[in-house]
């Protein structure tokens, strides 16, 4: 090998050991950041409220501030991911992403023609954003009884100039689930973490190689310790219609990105009474828990309450 190459592959190493000392994916980070347009300068997003109110943005109706993301998780276009990372806290980044990368190419055959009927009537004129069978788009013209809706991206087509600056990176768990949870839902919640010992059926491994295959697996009871996220529910919560429609995903994506076992949401019933809690995942963030499991949890005895209110009825 020659000089030139030994000296190539040496430069190589030495980028790639200067990389892995910086941010890396599955680091959480606070960004601040603005994003425009290249062609014309059009506001896309921001965290900075002053400039958010020097482009006209109605600032009252939105929260301003740096935002948590997780590298790799594609919570930030990509190319804004790699440039992050081998980055410090306090560095800054300028990152052009194309249309492509951004909100894509823009494609004339998303310009289509539709019957008028199938916009609301307070949506019939031009520029307004309607949504027609699943798909969401902005009318162009009305002509008699026809429509031209275009369902490209309003920014299709544009590429993306990013200014970023990475603030902090975050490692208390607890701020690492806030910011997640804030970046997920748009909420503040109240969390907290804490180790559970429950209890959970196993099966027994038999050591007999002649037992019948088809023999009833035999289980035990025993005592686990759980890494559980705790998560205070709110009216806004049960309201919040990302939460409605996803819970699931939701308690799956935090307990991959928390590295725990299981979340549950604790709502508190009445004015400072019983805590009742409800699961909202386990392992791997699935499942749920019926009203025995919560009332197993909180310590209550069913039949006890059934007792009651007949002996009440008598």
């Amino acid at each position: 090998m020659s000089n030139e190459s030994e000296t190539e592959v040496d430069e190589e190493a030495a980028d790639e050991e200067e990389q892995a000392e910086g941010l890396q994916k599955g680091d959480v980070v606070k960004l601040a950041y603005t994003a425009r347009t290249v062609d014309g300068g059009q506001l896309v997003d921001t965290t900075d409220e002053e400039v958010a109110e020097d482009d006209g943005v109605d600032t009252e109706q939105q929260e301003f501030g740096p935002r948590t993301i997780v590298l790799g998780e594609n919570h930030i276009f990509p190319d804004v991911e790699q440039d992050i990372y081998g980055k410090e806290v306090g560095d800054e980044g300028n990152v052009t992403v194309a249309a492509a990368d951004a909100f894509g190419e823009y494609d004339e055959e998303e310009v289509r023609t539709v019957s008028k009927d199938k916009i609301p009537e307070d949506d019939r004129y031009p520029g307004a954003h309607v949504d027609i069978e699943g798909e969401h788009g902005h009318v162009e013209t009305i002509i008699g009884g026809r429509a031209r809706v275009d369902f490209n991206h309003p920014l299709a087509g544009e590429d993306v100039e990013y200014d970023y600056e990475i603030l902090e990176e975050v490692t208390d768990r607890e701020e690492k689930a806030q910011g997640i949870i804030r970046m997920m839902l748009d909420m503040e919640l109240d969390v907290w973490f804490e180790t559970d010992t429950v209890e959970e059926e196993q099966l027994v491994e038999s050591d007999d190689e002649d037992e019948d295959d088809e023999s009833e697996p035999e289980y035990e009871t025993v005592e686990v310790e759980k890494d559980t996220l705790y998560i205070e529910a709110t009216p806004q919560l049960t309201m919040n219609q990302q939460w409605m429609m996803g819970k699931q995903q939701i308690a799956q994506q935090l307990t991959q990105l928390l590295d725990i076992d299981r979340i549950i949401v604790q709502e508190e019933i009445g004015g400072g009474g019983m805590g009742m809690p409800g699961m909202m995942g386990g392992m791997g963030g699935a499942g749920g828990a019926d009203i025995e499991d919560a009332l197993e949890d909180a310590d209550v005895d069913a039949e006890e309450i059934v007792e009651e209110i007949e002996g009440a009825e008598e």
